[in-house]
């Protein structure tokens, strides 16, 4: 395939759409500027990253978190570019820093309310119809559904009507859900838009299901945000005890011991205890070079210009030598390749969340209330369908179930999901209030508009 075959492959659109005015943007540029204004996106500043959204102003939300995932991906894009070799950056099927961008940004658009909980939530209700359960539901899937069908650019297409390129960058699991594997997590695309997915893996052969170039580098980013940025988080909430880490070998050790035991319990492939113990060893020298992180946070200006140092420094050296890229071959068909020692330190960043955060009374109580929210919004929804009382729903899925005629139970549990999924945080909360009685609120209060 010639270089101009592969440009004109990667930057295909399935609809084509048209804004009848000259464009000067590359293709990517334009997909990148289609997500960053969508209501999808904008959404994310009232969703989970780890801490409620409520408490944004000390916590990253999924939109601050997803802004630093899609600038990682482009500077890390753009060092592979001038660094990799022409013949490879052809053997992976192209890069294009736009298109890493863009599907960073698109990356976390199908987080339901609450995270991680909404969605593991999500997916056991949608699970529990034997016969119909084939697609449930999938934070990643949900986020192709939303650019390939949910979001409303263009009124002659659904979607965004992105190129290949840009979908196949958001697949971060290029494949369906296999319904024979009950045990299976991850998926990229729902069934219903398996015509999409198809047409975003139409740059690689049928026998590669590894992710495309962009799509790897916004995984990567993904890991490289939330491991640093969590770090800076919790560490000036007082969750996460920087200062002892680095002065007190037995708290490091107690980490790391802690880490493995979870680790065997999930039964979960792990580094050798001796490569994860260098790598913290490495990530904790580095910041005992800044005096100020040796005491507990206390937001002094030489303190806070300490951290940001040190984050800003972390950040460069997984960007410019996290990965690089390779030439897939039949024994090896991944097209990056991860620098061991690097990936060691940027999992011990995730753990020490997992560890100081994640696992502890306060969150995990919480959660118990979240995963009551959305049961009880799904529940009530579901019955109000199923009744045939749709004035309940807004007017874009009041349509939407109309227009199925006779929806099957499935059918409205789709829809039913994407509503919910489409609700910020305090949305889901005040929904919930009034659906139960908890708090009926006012008729002129419109939580959530069609």
């Amino acid at each position: 395939m010639t270089p101009e075959e592969l440009r004109t492959l990667r930057e295909a659109r399935r609809y084509d759409s048209k804004s009848g005015r000259p464009d000067q943007r590359p293709a990517g540029a334009r997909d990148r500027d289609r997500i960053l204004y969508t209501p999808a996106l904008r959404r994310l500043g009232g969703v989970t990253q780890i801490a409620s959204a409520v408490e944004g102003h000390v916590f990253h939300t999924r939109l601050t978190h997803t802004h630093e995932v899609a600038q990682i991906a482009l500077r890390t894009s753009q060092f592979l570019m001038a660094t990799t070799a022409s013949d490879v950056l052809e053997a992976v099927g192209g890069l294009d820093p736009d298109v890493a961008e863009a599907g960073a940004l698109a990356h976390d658009l199908g987080h339901p309310p609450f995270g991680h909980t909404g969605e593991n939530e999500l997916q056991l209700l949608l699970a529990k119809d034997p016969i119909n359960n084939t697609d449930s539901f999938e934070g990643n899937a949900q986020s192709f559904r939303i650019v390939t069908k949910l979001e409303h650019r263009y009124p002659d297409c659904p979607g965004l009507d992105l190129t290949r390129a840009t979908l196949a960058a958001i697949l971060k699991y290029p494949w369906l859900r296999d319904s024979n594997d009950p045990a299976q997590s991850k998926w990229g695309a729902y069934l219903t838009e398996t015509e999409d997915f198809q047409f975003a893996r139409q740059l690689f052969t049928s026998n590669d299901t590894q992710p495309s170039a962009e799509a790897e580098i916004m995984d990567f980013s993904d890991d490289v945000a939330y491991s640093v940025h969590d770090l800076e988080d919790f560490y000036r909430a007082g969750l996460v005890p920087l200062n002892r880490l680095i002065l007190q070998p037995e708290e490091l050790d107690r980490f790391i011991d802690q880490t493995y035991k979870r680790w065997e319990r999930e039964k979960r492939s792990a580094p050798l205890p001796s490569e994860l113990k260098d790598a913290a060893r490495r990530v904790f020298e580095l910041a005992s070079i800044f005096t100020p992180l040796t005491e507990p946070y206390n937001g002094s200006r030489t303190q806070r210009a300490a951290l940001k140092t040190l984050t800003s420094l972390l950040i460069g050296r997984y960007v410019m030598g996290g990965i690089t890229l390779r030439t897939p071959d039949p024994s090896n068909p991944k097209r990056i390749t991860q620098h061991t020692e690097l990936l060691h330190e940027i999992t011990i960043l995730k753990e020490l969340s997992w560890y100081y955060v994640i696992e502890t009374p306060p969150l995990i109580t919480q959660q118990m209330g979240q995963r009551r929210v959305i049961q009880d919004l799904f529940n009530s929804f579901m019955h109000e369908g199923i009744s045939g009382n749709l004035k309940a729903f807004p007017t874009l899925y009041r349509e939407e179930i109309e227009s199925l005629g006779a929806p099957s139970d499935f059918q409205l549990a789709r829809i039913v999901a994407d509503m919910i999924a489409g609700m910020t945080e305090p949305q889901a909360i005040a929904m919930h209030q009034r659906v139960t009685g908890h708090g009926l609120g006012s008729v002129l209060d419109v939580i959530l508009q069609g």
